[in-house]
């Protein structure tokens, strides 16, 4: 018997990888060779600036198909002084892995690495693949990374029937929670433009602020819906107000207004936009200012619903934990956005909750379950 990849050692090796969006950092560079040593067939799809991996073990047209995807990249450090321990050294102490990416997300690129490579080392499925993607960009504008592999993919022929990422799901403790979708994320860059004057005469003027005052009350007190059988309400939330005006006797001529929206499947991009602007046109027509607005779109929601691939990793979940876990589209966008498009997701991984903060850090005793589990899955699914 071959001996067994240590998910734990490979997440530590992971974060010593200063894989900062988006520099690849080695991380890559790493499980190429760990893959390629494995018998997957790897395969480098960078674009632009962003590194990505595709390795596939077995053959192309394979009866049936299995996907991990995952990413590399981190969020920067910050205040490197504000750690308990340097950033990307992974240092070890209390049980627990510290530094960046620790959490969010290569221990669970580790531990579906580790599981692939023992997999079809012990019981290799006769007439199936297993396919990894893994990208170095999705903690930044993620336009060439997953969307990048994906793209690779359809001119070459290569599919996943169904994929699992490894995001961390879960709140609080192991197994509890994991996504069957995703709410859909945009922002609009709202600007209110009149005339600038003197703030002693106003009459003189056209004041942007009343017009921006009552536009941002309309959309943060309008109801989007109450929720449907799988999301929560959709949310709006005003972020910012900024004249640029630091001083007392000057209206300024614009004003400007960001707001971020999280919307479930009552909605879609193209309908809110529409709202945006009606609410926007009205605006502009009672105050008699220009109102203007350049919308982004991070991602539309899905919903994989309730089914064979939610069963398949509930029952792994529930058997490797004890817990079943509860199907969740909570959360900020993932790349699961996007594999939507290409098939069956859901997002299954760890407690997430030092990802992003200083002294972020796994667990290792969750690092080798998080194995376990994804092995199960692979029996399951193969076996």
């Amino acid at each position: 018997m071959p001996n067994k990849m240590d998910p734990a050692a490979l997440t530590a090796d992971l974060v010593r990888c200063p894989s900062v969006t988006p520099n690849e950092g080695g991380a890559l560079v790493l499980l190429e060779s760990l893959l390629g040593q494995a018998g997957f067939e790897c395969t480098r799809v960078d674009r632009g600036e962003v590194s990505n991996l595709f390795a596939r073990w077995g053959k192309r047209d394979a009866a049936r198909s299995f996907g991990f995807n995952g990413h590399t990249d981190v969020v920067p450090a910050g205040d490197e002084a504000a750690w308990s321990v340097p950033p990307f050294a992974a240092d070890i102490r209390g049980g627990m892995i510290w530094g960046r990416g620790a959490t969010d997300m290569k221990s669970a690129v580790a531990a579906f690495v580790a599981a692939a490579v023992d997999f079809v080392s012990d019981t290799p499925p006769e007439d199936g693949a297993l396919i990894l993607t893994i990208t170095g960009d999705e903690e930044g504008d993620a336009l060439d990374g997953t969307v990048a592999l994906l793209d690779w993919m359809d001119v070459q022929g290569e599919k996943m029937d169904v994929c699992l990422v490894g995001e961390p799901t879960c709140p609080n403790h192991m197994g509890e929670m994991m996504k069957i979708g995703r709410r859909g994320s945009m922002s609009a860059w709202i600007t209110v433009t009149g005339v600038q004057g003197h703030s002693a005469y106003p009459h003189r003027a056209k004041n942007p602020l009343p017009a921006m005052a009552r536009l941002v009350d309309r959309l943060s007190s309008h109801v989007l819906d109450e929720g449907t059988d799988h999301f929560d309400p959709s949310t709006l939330a005003v972020v910012s107000i900024e004249t640029g005006n630091e001083t007392t006797n000057i209206i300024p001529a614009t004003c400007r207004a960001t707001v971020n929206i999280r919307f479930n499947d009552t909605h879609s991009s193209a309908s809110l936009s529409e709202w945006l602007q009606r609410e926007l046109d009205q605006i502009s027509d009672a105050f008699g200012v220009a109102a203007e607005m350049e919308v982004k779109v991070s991602g539309e929601s899905f919903i994989t619903p309730p089914g064979p691939l939610s069963d398949l990793v509930a029952g792994a979940v529930e058997a490797e934990t004890g817990v079943v876990p509860q199907l969740s589209t909570s959360g900020g966008t993932s790349d699961a956005r996007f594999v939507k498009n290409h098939c069956p997701v859901v997002e299954f991984g760890l407690v997430g909750q030092t990802m992003h903060q200083v002294d972020e850090r796994v667990e290792i005793a969750q690092v080798h379950q998080l194995k376990a589990i994804y092995t199960r899955i692979l029996k399951d699914y193969f076996v």
